[in-house]
């Protein structure tokens, strides 16, 4: 697309997403992830009960009283969006294609996350690494994140999913624990093992898009379609009650295999339809792990 309409599209999402991103941030966003570490703060007289451990022996030496350090929580974080442009991303039906789907959901995440002074950065991946951003903070480098998304179909990027390639990128730029968003249909094999050694490192959510079509399929009678992954073509019969029902159990078995991979990983794990409302799944999802995060 060229440059005028691009900037259109990214002022689009922008006025869309800052108000929805607002709201998802009194809802829960800014409670739902543990900081990095503390900060000193402040030192104060010391009092029966405090940790010795914490005495300030240089101003206790000046005052001749003693006193204590005490420190807060780090709210600062870097939030990391993992996210899938395969060319199974770019299926999409009644809810429009995955990838805007995707795309939305991260500018949401996005905003939300320089609103509490986040760093943000981005991977795009498909059976490579496409492009990496580096976190930072504010509204230009956001507006930048959400044009190199919003162009991505243009690039000549890979068809398949390597997820643990993606994976082991990560762990290797970022150098410091953060809150790593994986955006994608999570058609790809054997990630199970790079996934778990992440959730060690980072704190590590899954968010699972889906189009309707590929779970429920109407009686259009024969259709010749593409795998969007593969390439392979083929005449399907969408009259076949059989086909229509098994298309729905395998959907199914794939979601409930994703879901116990990053269970056993210890990640958490959001599955998202591309024609449902999303914000309030997502008001949820943080509001949850705020309980988690205050009583972990």
């Amino acid at each position: 697309m060229d440059t005028a309409e691009l900037l259109k599209k990214v002022r689009k999402v922008e006025i869309k997403t800052r108000g929805l991103s607002r709201h998802l941030f009194t809802g829960g966003y800014h409670s739902a992830f543990k900081g990095r570490g503390m900060s000193f703060s402040e030192v104060r007289v010391y009092q029966p009960g405090d940790d010795v451990r914490s005495i300030d022996w240089n101003v206790t030496a000046r005052s001749e009283e003693a006193y204590v350090k005490i420190f807060e929580e780090e709210r600062e974080l870097t939030v990391m969006l993992l996210i899938d442009v395969s060319g199974s991303a770019y299926f999409g039906t009644s809810g429009g294609l995955k990838q805007d789907f995707l795309t939305e959901i991260c500018a949401v995440l996005a905003f939300s996350a320089i609103a509490n002074n986040d760093k943000v950065g981005v991977l795009l991946f498909s059976d490579r690494t496409e492009l990496f951003i580096p976190p930072k903070k504010g509204r230009q480098h956001i507006l930048r994140i959400i044009r190199e998304l919003l162009n991505a179909s243009e690039m000549n990027h890979g068809r398949t999913t390597d997820l643990a390639g993606a994976l082991q990128y990560t762990r290797n730029v970022l150098k410091q624990r953060s809150v790593c968003f994986v955006l994608s249909d999570f058609q790809a094999q054997n990630y199970e093992a790079p996934l778990r050694i992440t959730a060690r490192r980072h704190d590590l959510i899954g968010i699972h898009c889906w189009d309707d079509r590929e779970r429920n399929m109407p009686d259009v009678g024969l259709l010749y379609a593409s795998d969007a992954e593969t390439g392979q073509s083929r005449w399907i019969d969408t009259s076949d009650p059989a086909f229509r029902k098994n298309l729905a159990a395998d959907f199914d078995s794939h979601l409930l295999q994703t879901k116990t991979a990053f269970r056993r990983a210890g990640a958490d794990f959001l599955s998202l339809k591309t024609n449902v409302p999303y914000v309030q799944s997502l008001l949820h999802f943080f509001e949850q792990r705020s309980k988690t995060v205050r009583h972990g």
